[in-house]
């Protein structure tokens, strides 16, 4: 965990002059943070979670640039070999980096999830994504009902946006 403090000052160097992106990835943190501690998430699983959610649309920036538009395809294809290059500067190791790397490239691809740190970045991405992207809440109950697994995020997305069962 100690190498996590790093991630968020250079996180906010990388996107320097775009508080939108910067914004975006601290509500995904908060909210990954905020489940895993509700979920009783600790340790590399908790550590992991954290990591991703904070670099997960680290592609965004040079798509930007490259292809002129931030399409969620093209980030998932070049965000994981960023994070790898920041990850692995900063002292994390392989293992970690290439649980980051296959989460930053699956992280809006909500079949096939494999295990609890991909399923809760999931739901963090989402819960910032709903309000962000004004999602209908008819919408936002398919994907809670559908998608997401741990109570807290179910939970907070319910309360989030008021939804009557």
């Amino acid at each position: 965990m100690d190498n996590l403090k790093n991630i968020v000052p250079l996180m906010i160097q990388y996107y320097s002059g775009d508080p939108k992106r910067i914004h975006h990835f601290m509500k995904v943190y908060s909210f990954a943070k905020a489940i895993c501690e509700e979920e009783g998430i600790t340790g590399d699983v908790a550590e992991i979670i954290e990591v991703a959610s904070l670099v997960h649309d680290i592609g965004i920036k040079i798509d930007g640039d490259k292809y002129n538009s931030p399409n969620t395809n093209n980030q998932e294809l070049d965000g994981p070999q960023l994070s790898d290059m920041l990850l692995l500067n900063i002292g994390y190791d392989r293992e970690v980096v290439t649980r980051v790397h296959y989460l930053v490239a699956h992280h809006r691809t909500y079949d096939d999830i494999d295990a609890l740190d991909y399923q809760v970045l999931v739901e963090a991405v989402f819960l910032v994504d709903a309000f962000d992207e004004k999602v209908d809440k008819e919408s936002i109950k398919i994907v809670r009902d559908t998608v997401f697994k741990t109570k807290a995020g179910k939970k907070y997305l319910t309360d989030m946006f008021n939804i009557k069962d």
